[in-house]
């Protein structure tokens, strides 16, 4: 007999009540449940990478970091987290520390083997004129040289347009550029290697870092603005680190740095200097034209 039989069946004295089946109450939102287990593969405990956990030190470092600046100052002090310093307000400290983590990790995290994503023609969108200040009169470009210095010859060689595209193999790539400010943009280069050029011309031995200068750059009011950027020579070696001299197919316009620009798809837009006229070789990392305002020094992405 199934339970439907069991409790329609009348009692054996004939009366015509029958048992009735309590309705099961829906469970409160707030009633105590008792814990779900999940079963998780072994082999997925074991994918926790170096990557990963520094991934997640970053976090938690940046965390402390924001978060601290809503302590009194007296609190940050007592735990260590800032120290007197009159020319750094609090905050700005913190956003400074929280930018200096930021870089550790990225540059942790690097690898050559670490290439960003590459596209297709058809997916290549529209690339602003983003100079920083005002765009260039072109007069500039017919005298235009590429000077090289801290080279292990302790020479310094001076290599125009003509010199870099016929010594050298050009190399394209759909990449994109994504600037600080939040905008980015596909676009189509072509280029010599950097790491080609250093191979050619070696910097000296001790050397980590190449300034990169424009001496044409301008501020807004089209006055000179020497632009200046530290790119490690680690990333300047990367496979996808350009001096680009095409842009989508064509040669380089001023707007777009002619006639020779950095491209550094792992790095963001203010360090893709524009009109490149000098790199230079040091052992300790130089100035930087945006680290200097208040940016990071490494920018990664």
């Amino acid at each position: 007999m199934n339970l439907e039989d069991e409790h329609s069946a009348p009692e054996a004295d004939n009366t015509s009540s029958t048992e009735s089946v309590p309705s099961r109450k829906p469970a409160s939102f707030f009633q105590e449940r008792p814990p779900q287990v999940m079963e998780v593969a072994p082999q997925l405990l074991r994918h926790w990478t170096r990557r990963d956990l520094l991934l997640f030190g970053a976090g938690a470092i940046a965390a402390v970091a924001g978060g601290g600046s809503l302590l009194p100052q007296t609190t940050l002090k007592r735990l260590g987290i800032i120290h007197e310093n009159k020319n750094w307000p609090k905050k700005e400290w913190l956003l400074n520390r929280s930018l200096r983590i930021d870089d550790d990790i990225a540059e942790a995290l690097y690898s050559r083997n670490r290439l960003v994503p590459t596209y297709t023609k058809s997916q290549i969108t529209p690339l602003k004129n983003n100079y920083n200040g005002a765009t260039p009169d072109p007069g500039y470009i017919s005298g235009w040289k590429l000077t090289l210095d801290g080279l292990a010859s302790g020479l310094s060689i001076p290599l125009d347009i003509r010199n870099l595209l016929t010594r050298f193999s050009v190399h394209e790539q759909i990449t994109r550029l994504v600037c600080v400010e939040g905008w980015s943009a596909i676009a189509w280069w072509a280029g010599l290697r950097f790491d080609d050029l250093l191979r050619a011309y070696p910097p000296m031995s001790q050397a980590k870092w190449a300034r990169v200068e424009s001496s044409v750059n301008l501020d807004a009011s089209g006055n000179p603005d020497p632009y200046f950027m530290s790119l490690d020579l680690a990333t300047a070696r990367h496979p996808q680190t350009l001096l680009a001299t095409h842009f989508n197919g064509q040669a380089l316009t001023v707007e777009h740095g002619a006639p020779l620009r950095l491209l550094v798809p792992v790095k963001l837009g203010l360090k893709n200097v524009k009109a490149i006229t000098k790199l230079t070789y040091v052992a300790q990392e130089p100035r930087d034209y945006w680290a200097e305002r208040g940016y990071s020094h490494y920018d990664g992405i």
